[in-house]
């Protein structure tokens, strides 16, 4: 029996080492679709929308393969935390986590390339399936499935909620010149110095890493890709 490629539409080095603990074998193919999303979408539904775009845009390049999309974005009120754009951004962004609790959302989707009837899906994160519900921590759909039941869409998201001790201006600008707070969501790493910051966490520690492990694995198994059993 052939092994269906597995590819991780990102270029996250943190996407990339949280999939191989997985013992899987997959490549990196990075989405470069646009990620602006209308004014107004619910952060929920931002982030099932882009992992499900950057998933199918990269499925496009494939006749076959599961393709897995993710996004992370961090709220704060209601303002969304993507990437910083800077290092001042980078420390404003950090000035307003201090002291306070905020929000991390992470989509995740998986689309089957050459999948015939998934191409309508493509474009839309939300639909009527039942959802799948991982406690109170976030929920996954099948958007399209094969004539036979094989699912060739899904998507789904998680929320965390991490509390930040009080940060001194001094440490937020000493943090910033590490490098590290620039390439992330919300300009910090948990699994990283960002850690010593953060006094409490709710929810899914791998979901702020940038990628939902448990709801991963179950969405894998649904298309037939089981670690346990992989060679």
């Amino acid at each position: 029996m052939s092994i269906v490629p597995l590819i991780l539409a990102s270029s996250s080095p943190r996407r990339k080492e949280l999939l191989a603990g997985m013992k899987l074998s997959f490549r990196t193919h990075p989405s470069d679709e646009d990620e602006t999303v209308p004014p107004g979408t619910p952060p929920a539904e931002m982030v099932r929308m882009l992992a499900l775009r950057k998933a199918s845009s990269v499925a496009a390049h494939y006749s076959e393969g599961i393709v897995i999309g993710s996004d992370t974005i961090v709220v704060c009120d209601d303002e969304i935390m993507g990437k910083p754009a800077d290092e001042p951004d980078a420390c404003r962004m950090l000035a307003r986590l201090s002291g306070r609790a905020h929000q991390v959302y992470t989509g995740v989707a998986i689309v089957e390339a050459g999948g015939g009837r998934s191409r309508s899906a493509h474009s839309h994160a939300e639909g009527d399936g039942n959802a799948v519900y991982l406690g109170d921590i976030g929920q996954y759909r099948i958007l399209a499935q094969s004539p036979s039941g094989h699912p060739e869409v899904m998507v789904g998201h998680t929320v965390s909620k991490v509390m930040f001790r009080h940060m001194s201006d001094e440490e937020i600008e000493a943090y910033v010149k590490t490098g590290e707070p620039l390439d992330k969501a919300g300009s910090y790493g948990v699994q990283g110095l960002g850690a010593v910051f953060i006094e409490k966490i709710e929810g899914d520690f791998y979901s702020i890493m940038g990628l939902p492990i448990n709801m991963l694995y179950q969405m894998l198994q649904a298309v037939g890709i089981n670690p346990f059993q992989a060679k």
